[in-house]
This record gives C-alpha cells, structure tokens and sequence, in this order.
C-alpha cells in the first residue's frame, strides 16, 4: 500500500475565457516516496509523441483516492461512472533541439469533455510545471470535436506564416499561442484537467538524456474517463 491518509481537499483554478476547471491536489498520495522509488526503478521503453520515457505504472495506487477523485469528477467536470483507463510513470528526457515540431507547441490529448488527465508530480517546483494556453489565431484554449479541423487548419496557417516553432520547450507567450495560466510542481501535488485543454510541461531545465531515470523530471500520467451527465 502506498497511499496514507491524504486530506480530501482541493482547489479549483479556471484559466483564460473558456474558464475549464483545473482541479489543484497538494498531499495526494500520502506515499510520494514509495511512489518516486518503484518509478526510478521502472523499465522505461522511449516515447514517439511524449518527448521522453514512460513505463507503465500500477493503477491500484489510485484505489485509496477513488471516492474522493469521483466527487470532484462529478462536482467539477459533471462526470460520472469514471474509470482509470492508462496510469504511467513518465519521464522528460528528450533535448531541446531534439524536439520534434508537434512537441514545441501546446498539445491536447483527447476531444470528449469526459476524458480528465491526472498529473501527479513527484518532485518539486524546480521541476516546473505545467502551463495553459490559447491559439492566437482561433481563440480556442479547449479542441472539441467541433473545432478539432478548424484547430488543424489553424496550425497549418500557422506554420505558413510563422514557420516551424523555434526549438525548445514552450514555456511562455509564442507568436502562435497565449499562455493564460499555469500550476507549479510540487511534491505528491495532483493536477486533473479535461483531455480537450491546450496545454505543456514547463521545462525550466534541458533535460540530461544520460542522468534522465535517476534524476530527471517524473511525473505519473493517468485518463479517468466518464460519462459527462445531462
């Protein structure tokens, strides 16, 4: 068992215009060093899309937050009936000139408001973070269905004019994109937002490829995934 008693109490952030809830957890696990110790030791395999390492993590961990997490999926995000669909450990490894284009730019990972991401940290603030964003050209700061080719064409006008993004990890205000928010890393803090919000990691620091599973920045991703209620 990981997971010590945690206080059942949360914040809620609404970033930009859209204002989607970002729910803040400090003290999640209880356990954040149990956790971090079977993370460094994972076998990792190399990330195409993530710009980095991932090895798959034990949902179970979860178990002892589960009645709290399904009050705020259904107070917060009007969810219901959630499942933990992936649960990794994650580690950022890639170097900035190694970024692929798609990698330099805010990323959303799923259309459906029923998909919630849970970001759990296990370091702290001198790890970053994760930041919000709007495109400049559409004003979206979500990708729903509905905008979801209205969104690629925008990137593509993007390019065109602008052409690739500079190398490197966004952090801040680009040509392209606003940042209208950010949450800081802090240690067994859980972060959970819709799937559909543009965001990225802040990575204050370069990662090191060779020093990567022993020190470099981790965090464990999970999807909750619902039912929006009526």
């Amino acid at each position: 068992m990981h997971a010590a008693a945690a206080p059942n109490r949360f914040t809620v952030e609404r970033f930009g215009r859209e204002r989607e809830p970002v729910v803040v957890i400090d003290g999640f696990s209880g356990g954040i060093d149990a956790l971090e110790a079977e993370g460094r030791r994972a076998d990792y395999a190399e990330q195409r899309m993530y710009p980095g390492l991932r090895a798959p993590a034990d949902p179970a961990y979860l178990e002892t937050r589960l009645d709290f997490l399904i009050q705020i999926l259904a107070e917060v995000f009007a969810i219901e009936q959630a499942i933990v669909q992936t649960c990794d450990f994650s580690i950022v490894s890639r170097t900035p000139d190694a970024l692929m284009a798609p990698q330099r730019i805010p990323h959303y990972d799923h259309t459906s408001p029923a998909v919630v991401a849970l970001l759990h940290y296990t370091q702290g603030p001198e790890t970053g973070g994760t930041a919000f964003f709007r495109q400049r050209r559409t004003g979206f700061e979500t990708v729903t269905p509905n905008r979801l080719e209205i969104y690629k064409a925008a990137r593509m006008a993007d390019a065109a004019e602008h052409g690739p993004p500079p190398a490197g990890y966004i952090g801040g205000e680009t040509e392209c994109y606003d940042r209208i928010g950010a949450v800081e890393a802090r240690r067994d803090r859980a972060v959970l937002y819709r799937a559909r919000t543009l965001h990225s990691g802040i990575i204050p620091q370069a990662p090191d490829p060779a020093r990567a599973r022993s020190c470099g920045r981790m965090t464990i991703n999970s999807f909750l995934v619902g039912k929006a209620l009526d």
